[in-house]
């Protein structure tokens, strides 16, 4: 009998009765969850086709809107009813923020068909703000390689795994922003092919031979590389500092980067960053110039070096320093101003 075990073994048996107990427990909450995942699912389903016959039906409403010449009395209710029509996309795209969505055609090869949509706010969330820490903990690092190369060691190798680390940084950037454009994040896309850019430079820069041109740019890409990644770190708190005040004010989304926007206010902080951002623009333009020179040696056996000046001359960086000398003279107009602001955190390499 019970009474005669030893007082070990009764303790034993007890808890292994409270453990079989808290198992059935378990087993009944896993098989509540399973259910309400079926439901889950049905319900997106049904939201999905729901919002695309919405779509469908609005721009056949939309057309009828426009087809029929209204009369004074009926102008009100038609000009109410286009007005609607106009906020509705605005709330398809949020719901479709907590929605399955098909990877668009660079997840898919990455990821493959895999379900990245995250469904409460509070994970969206948490998952834009370690994004933003991502970016600044790898500044930081880039910052710390590229001032010990520069000042205390010159070997080849180590100047790859620098620039291997430049390739996963930017690789890895672009995987993160697909995902977060997934959940709903209205990050540009001039903001995500910078950063396609800056990975097949970092690339190119990866596969450069040793040689006598390399250790001819090699310092100043260091040097460049350093500068650069000590005004990311400014730009970083610069914008951070601006988007929380934003938020707090109502004025920008919750899953928005810290690339967007901009009020008069932020002209206090903005006016101390801004020579720092110009210094740089032209920077990137001389190692342009540096490497198109350098591509024109007879002794450039090279194609690195042609590759990379070829890339950062290319159309998009050109724009990039002609948008900054325009917004010198006209920075007052808001059209250039936000233009400038967009493109003065896109500066590739």
């Amino acid at each position: 009998s019970v009474h005669n075990m030893p007082q070990d073994l009764r303790v034993v048996l007890e808890e292994w009765k409270c453990l079989e107990e808290e198992y059935q427990q378990l087993l009944e909450t896993h098989r509540l969850y399973l259910l309400k995942l079926e439901e889950i699912s049905k319900l997106q389903k049904n939201c999905s086709s729901s919002i695309s016959s919405q779509r469908s039906k609005l721009k056949e409403v939309s057309h009828l809107v426009k087809k029929k010449g209204p009369s004074e009395e009926d102008a009100e209710t038609l000009d109410k009813i286009t007005e609607t029509i106009k906020t509705r996309p605005n709330a398809f795209f949020e719901m479709e923020a907590f929605l399955p969505n098909k990877n668009g055609l660079y997840l898919s090869l990455v990821l493959g068909n895999v379900n990245v949509t995250l469904l409460s706010k509070q994970s969206k969330f948490a998952y834009k703000d370690e994004y933003e820490k991502f970016k600044l903990y790898l500044t930081f690092i880039l910052l710390f390689f590229s001032f010990i190369f520069y000042f205390f060691v010159s070997y080849r190798f180590l100047d790859a795994i620098l620039n291997f680390l430049l390739v996963w940084y930017y690789c890895t950037l672009t995987i993160r922003e697909s995902i977060l454009i997934a959940n709903g994040s209205r990050i540009k896309g001039w903001w995500v092919f910078h950063h396609y850019i800056s990975a097949f430079l970092s690339g190119v820069m990866l596969t450069w031979p040793d040689g006598n041109l390399y250790k001819t740019f090699r310092n100043q890409f260091l040097a460049y590389s350093l500068y650069q990644s000590f005004v990311q770190c400014l730009q970083c708190y610069y914008q951070n500092g601006c988007l929380y005040r934003l938020r707090a004010l109502g004025e920008r989304h919750n899953m928005d980067l810290t690339v967007e926007g901009f009020q008069s206010w932020m002209w206090k902080g903005l006016t101390f960053l801004l020579p720092f951002l110009f210094f740089g623009h032209f920077w990137q333009l001389f190692n342009s110039i540096s490497l198109f020179r350098m591509s024109q040696l007879p002794d450039c056996k090279e194609w690195q070096v042609s590759a990379l000046s070829t890339s950062t001359m290319s159309p998009f960086t050109l724009l990039h320093n002609l948008c900054l000398c325009i917004c010198l003279n006209i920075c007052a107009a808001p059209f250039f101003f936000n233009l400038f602001m967009w493109l003065s955190c896109a500066c590739t390499f």
